[in-house]
């Protein structure tokens, strides 16, 4: 960990997120820190964390609330998923909906559609039965669900998603609330964490936070069916959320984007790419630790943005059919043959998947992971040999 401007930072500096750091520490930050895997974000870095005394910020926490990951480990052989990963691959990419506005193919329901008061909010009632609709769906960008094996030849499930168009309507009605501006260097929307629009935003941010859990936990569970296993541990984290919680003698408001609580002896899931093994960690208390208020990477952390990777593309009329397609404008720099050579070298079987998603858009993960080694612990390496995400030129507003 270095200091740069006071800001406690981990692995390589990036300049434009430690300025865009330093303006959100200028509106009222009582506390601010970059993990390992930060880079730019909308009015926060993505990896940064930032505490608040009594107030809340709804563009800290993005539009993607709640996204997280989950791992679950399964009581079934090694040697009979590997056997059978392209048929388990095939059943997951067409039984799991991935990609923009999409609706489970099965109707999923939870108590949390009754008993949560949230829903009695004027701003986000209309969008239960959407909500509804969308349970379990994975979306597309970086969202993923992946098979892997640990270093005990033990069987993990992992996914990446978040709260979908309930969480986005969410943050766009409170963001606008807080006066929010354009813009990814927009200062933060902060809002009194007492006061009845925070109040308000609070509640459908633990909605959002509930329905992501959920979410996860009916992916998860599917996959399992579809392997013919059950689940016998699981790790399951929230990256962009914001949790009251006690620090430097006071409670405040901790908002983490990108960046996974890790609390001495709490443990999270960390998943690198499509063509590299993530981890099990845990926490550790330290000096380190105290510095980061206790977070950790959620990633690998982007090194070219999706543009760069992947070429910039819109949408366009056919004149032909009248329906709207994607078009490349220009080409980007990683080419679709590279990436499927990275990960049919790694071993992997890929469904689906852009090279906005490519192994060298990001970090290598082990070296983010290296910066914060003062402070977590790994438990289990999970090396991937499936991996499923929505098809390249998917559009998704719900991505983190």
């Amino acid at each position: 960990m270095q200091l740069i401007d006071d800001i406690p930072v981990w692995g390589d500096p990036l300049d434009n997120a430690i300025a865009q750091m330093k303006m959100v520490r200028s509106h009222g930050a009582a506390a601010v820190a970059l993990m390992a895997d930060h880079h730019l974000g909308y009015s926060q870095p993505i990896g940064g964390v930032v505490a608040y005394d009594g107030l809340v910020s709804p563009s800290g926490v993005g539009f993607d609330i709640a996204c997280g990951n989950k791992a679950v480990q399964l009581d079934v052989p090694a040697s009979s998923v590997r056997d059978r990963i392209e048929s388990i691959m095939d059943d997951v990419f067409r039984q799991i909906s991935f990609g923009v506005g999409r609706s489970n193919q099965e109707d999923v329901d939870h108590p949390l559609f009754d008993d949560d008061p949230a829903w009695h909010i004027p701003a986000i009632a209309p969008i239960k039965d959407k909500a509804r609709a969308q349970l379990g769906t994975v979306g597309s960008g970086n969202h993923y669900v992946d098979i892997f094996v640990d270093e005990l030849d033990q069987v993990w499930v992992g996914v990446h998603f978040g709260s979908r168009g309930l969480g986005h309507t969410i943050a766009t009605h409170y963001v606008r609330e807080a006066g929010g501006k354009d813009g990814i260097n927009a200062p933060p929307a902060l809002l009194e964490a007492d006061s009845e629009t925070g109040q308000e935003y609070i509640a459908g941010m633990e909605l959002a936070g509930r329905y992501a859990y959920t979410g996860r936990d009916w992916v998860c569970q599917k996959v399992a069916s579809i392997i013919g296993a059950e689940i016998v541990d699981e790790v399951h984290n929230h990256h962009n959320f914001a949790w009251l919680e006690q620090h430097q003698g006071k409670e405040l408001w901790v908002v983490r984007k990108g960046a996974t609580p890790a609390f001495p002896g709490q443990r999270g899931f960390v998943g690198a790419t499509m063509a590299e093994p993530s981890v099990i960690l845990e926490g550790v208390d330290s000096d380190d630790a105290s510095a980061s208020l206790y977070s950790t990477v959620h990633g690998a952390g982007r090194v070219m943005s999706r543009t760069q990777a992947a070429g910039k593309k819109r949408w366009r009329r056919n004149p032909d059919t009248g329906k709207k397609q994607l078009t490349q404008v220009t080409e980007g720099e990683i080419k679709a043959s590279e990436m499927q050579e990275n990960v049919t070298s790694a071993g992997v079987v890929l469904r689906g998947g852009g090279t906005d998603e490519a192994p060298r858009a990001y970090k290598r993960l082990d070296q983010v992971l290296h910066a914060h080694a003062e402070s977590i612990r790994i438990l289990h390496t999970l090396t991937p040999i499936g991996v499923a995400m929505a098809t390249a030129g998917e559009f998704d507003p719900y991505k983190d």
